[in-house]
């Protein structure tokens, strides 16, 4: 009997894998915090003999060279993967006895990265489930053009080929278990659904649904921007990771954050937008620990600037922290928690702005105010109807694009509230008079605003 266990991480947008069986197992793609990993084994009561990486991450740092480290196991790359760390390199077909009956077959998927590799976990020869990485996704495929540009149509002419490829050597009721997809901007595009199979996918993904040039055109056009703290990850995992310490971080005390604020750093308050919006530390950034907190943060920070975090207790922070690790942000400067008014200096107050709805904005250009629209959403989003009149700067270039916002009270709406209150944040720190929209964008149009739809 063989097992399957995922481990999602919703932040990013991805998944790891436990297989095996009753003894020993195999970790796919595993997280940069492997002590929950570890957990996840020591609950099967199973050694981890192997760890196997499908390709070297370019969205977060990768937990595998410590992992094997830790427990022993043989770690799993491709060997074409250019790393400076001792590895067992992997080529197409070679296999690895996990348990008795169980074996890991490697298949070679080009197209996310030139070296990916896939890997068919098989049960007494017959294949069980094959984890795909950034190869074949549900729906998708993970996106080529991550690597350099100019590999980016041949890559993704590969990606065409290895979902074929795959689709040819594995039987239709084979479960797929990618990493990427389910929000990770790895993915050409998003996952429907939480599950599937090779049959599944023969029916439903463009790869295997279209010819390879009307494949190719279609993913092409459909990239998004590419997050800025990828271009840290590749490096990073090529170099082979170290230890993280989730430790909690050093406190900080009121003057010590403001000597924070002063000195060019940032803080960030991980609290509700809601929360923040009523009360904030002027200067501060909101980043809600709910929402996709690694991937905004580590997209907007200047890379390397230290970070002190605000939350409502110390264990938004420890979790915060945790995620953070994924994508390098390895250790908070300071960090506070409890009472907001304990985070400004004696005498001085927290700063707030308001909140409102689309039919508030409607109402405000009803009374005539000097009203600054600013979209924040990404271009792939604003394609399909925006407000008449609005400004677009996408959230991930507003930091460095602040003064091409026009003079006038900014009311900042996104999809959802989310990104507008990150947007609205960065905005107040600067002095701007903000309205953060905490509305979803589908009620424009029913509050009188004109949507345009190219």
């Amino acid at each position: 009997m063989f097992f399957v266990d995922t481990l999602e991480f919703e932040g990013l947008g991805n998944r790891s894998y436990l297989a095996g069986g009753p003894r020993a197992a195999v970790v796919v793609d595993p997280p940069r915090d492997v002590d929950q990993v570890i957990a996840a084994a020591a609950r099967r009561g199973v050694r981890i003999a192997y760890v196997a990486e499908t390709h070297l991450h370019n969205d977060y740092v990768t937990g595998g060279l410590e992992l094997a480290r830790l427990t022993g196991a043989r770690y799993l790359v491709p060997a074409h993967a250019n790393v400076s760390f001792s590895r067992t390199p992997v080529t197409d077909g070679d296999t690895s006895a996990v348990d008795d009956h169980l074996v890991l077959r490697a298949i070679a998927t080009p197209g996310h990265t030139p070296h990916h590799t896939s890997y068919a976990l098989e049960e007494d020869g017959h294949a069980v489930a094959v984890f795909t990485g950034g190869s074949l996704l549900i729906g998708s495929v993970g996106r080529p053009d991550l690597v350099d540009p100019r590999l980016t149509e041949r890559l993704a002419r590969a990606q065409h080929a290895s979902a074929h490829r795959l689709a040819a050597m594995l039987d239709d009721e084979v479960p797929v278990l990618p990493t990427h997809g389910f929000g990770s901007f790895c993915s050409s595009s998003q996952a429907e659904g939480d599950a599937t199979t090779i049959g599944n996918e023969r029916i439903r993904n463009d790869a295997l649904t279209l010819d390879v040039d009307t494949f190719v055109k279609r993913v092409l056009a459909g990239l998004e921007d590419v997050p800025a703290y990828y271009t840290h990850m590749g490096p990073a995992n090529a170099a082979g990771p170290g230890p993280v310490d989730l430790t909690p971080p050093q406190p900080a005390d009121a003057a010590q954050i403001a000597e924070r604020l002063a000195a060019g750093e940032w803080v960030v308050d991980l609290r509700s937008r809601v929360a923040f919006a009523d009360g904030h530390v002027a200067g501060s950034f909101n980043f809600e620990a709910t929402g996709k907190l690694a991937t905004y943060l580590a997209w907007l920070i200047p890379w390397g600037k230290p970070v002190t975090l605000l939350g409502d207790t110390p264990a938004q922070i420890a979790d915060a922290q945790r995620e953070l690790t994924r994508v390098g942000i390895d250790r908070p400067a300071a960090a506070a928690t409890g009472d907001p008014a304990a985070w400004v200096p004696e005498g001085e107050q927290l700063v707030s702005f308001p909140r409102a709805d689309f039919a508030d904005l409607t109402a405000a250009h009803e009374r005539g105010e000097d009203v600054v629209v600013l979209d924040v959403r990404r271009k792939s989003e604003r394609v399909n109807g925006f407000i008449e009149g609005s400004v677009h700067i996408p959230l991930h270039e507003l930091h460095d694009r602040v003064g091409d916002v026009p003079d006038g009270t900014v009311w900042v709406h996104c999809a959802g509230g989310m990104r507008a209150a990150i947007a609205a944040s960065l905005l107040d720190a600067t002095g701007r008079k903000v309205t953060a929209i905490d509305d979803g964008f589908e009620a424009a149009a029913d509050a009188g605003l004109t949507v345009t739809r190219p």
